[in-house]
């Protein structure tokens, strides 16, 4: 007996691949152990499947016998390996196998106690997946060592959070699951994930803020994340800071009162006394808060001209916030800065991030495919 249905998202059974399909005008996913061999993206073929692998929460539209075969014509989009994604963060440590923001099979979140034990626990969570991951990604709170040829690549340099100095973040990963390792900070890594998923798909140059305990930036420019003598430590540009009308020294135990430390989470609680959480929308916190983002804002639009910024991270939750830093770059650019999106379209030139609080962690999931894609060029590459 055949049955000619719709196929609608589906499990992964062929463990470290997943297939994505168009059908109709509906984009699906299905876990198949053969009949795709040989395809490539763009390829059509009609496929017969049985109905357990093809199925949505209550199987197959239709009453479908247990012996029936699923015909369907499908058009290959991409194959794309299951891989792990980690986003080391101040206060947890996300982690998340699949093969991108629309496709997470399994996550967990892990208090950020001692380097040891909490990546020994990131690494048990890969360890224990059903389905092998093909690659692992790490975005990590910084500063970082980015240089391939630096003995110290993959470590934690100069960072102030207790313990976490000179650790090294991606080896681990490499050593216990003996796959290719992906490795970036965690904004470089939002960006990332924001770029291929998210709010600026295909946008390019971009740049990704976080203002959360502290402040951040990441870059794609040229298609490429932004790298250079270091990587973007946009959270310690200089700004004007007026002392008598903000006494407030700042809180950046390096600078003092550059961004990070006037408008940083840690900054406003130390300012205020409370938490930014708790902190009314009419609370002077706010004004002062946009006041100091939007003159970070400028300098990234003056020195990097992207075409979209996104802010994420906690403070951002603060629903007023981010329409007056809207406003008040507008201001402070004074019509110098004469593009479309700035004058027309400051609302969808300065956006959230479509990926949430998940961006870094998903980023990091792109991080492994690039560097499986690496590693393979590399293997493929007569020498």
């Amino acid at each position: 007996m055949r049955y000619v249905g719709s196929l609608h998202r589906g499990d992964v059974f062929e463990p470290g691949r997943t297939v994505a399909f168009t059908l109709g005008a509906r984009r699906v996913i299905a876990g198949l152990e053969r009949g795709v061999e040989g395809m490539r993206a763009g390829g059509r073929r009609r496929l017969r499947i049985a109905p357990h692998l093809a199925y949505r929460e209550r199987g197959v539209p239709g009453r479908v016998p247990a012996n029936a075969l699923v015909l369907l014509d499908v058009e290959l989009v991409e194959i794309r390996r299951v891989v792990g994604g980690v986003e080391t963060g101040g206060t947890k440590v996300l982690c998340a196998i699949g093969t991108g923001a629309d496709d997470v099979h399994r996550q967990l979140s892990i208090p950020t106690a001692e380097p040891r034990e909490t990546l020994a626990r990131a690494v048990d969570f890969f360890r224990a997946s059903p389905t092998p991951v093909a690659a692992v990604g790490v975005a990590s709170f910084g500063p970082v060592d980015l240089d391939s040829r630096s003995p110290t690549f993959g470590f934690v340099t100069t960072t102030p959070k207790p313990g976490w100095a000179h650790t090294d973040v991606a080896g681990p990963f490499r050593a216990a699951l003996g796959v290719p390792v992906g490795f970036d900070t965690d904004v470089n890594g939002a960006a990332l994930g924001e770029h291929r998923w998210g709010a600026a798909q295909d946008v390019d140059p971009l740049v990704y803020l976080t203002v959360g305990t502290g402040i951040g930036g990441g870059g794609i420019v040229n298609g490429r994340l932004l790298h250079g003598l270091v990587h973007p430590e946009m959270g310690h540009l200089r700004l004007p800071h007026d002392r008598a009308a903000d006494p407030f020294p700042g809180a950046c135990p390096y600078h003092g009162d550059c961004l990070d430390g006037l408008a940083s989470g840690r900054a406003l609680r130390e300012r205020w006394g409370a938490p930014p959480e708790t902190l009314p929308p009419d609370h002077p916190a706010w004004a002062l808060e946009a006041e100091y983002l939007a003159l970070g804002v400028v300098s990234v639009v003056t020195v990097l001209s992207p075409r979209r910024i996104v802010i994420g991270g906690g403070v951002m939750r603060q629903r007023e916030l981010l329409p007056r830093v809207r406003r008040r770059v507008v201001d402070l650019l004074a019509g110098y800065v004469r593009a479309r999106p700035i004058v027309e379209d400051i609302d969808g030139y300065i956006v959230p991030p479509a990926l949430g609080e998940g961006a870094g962690v998903f980023g990091a999931l792109a991080l492994a495919h690039d560097a499986l894609a690496r590693h393979r060029s590399q293997a493929s590459t007569p020498e």
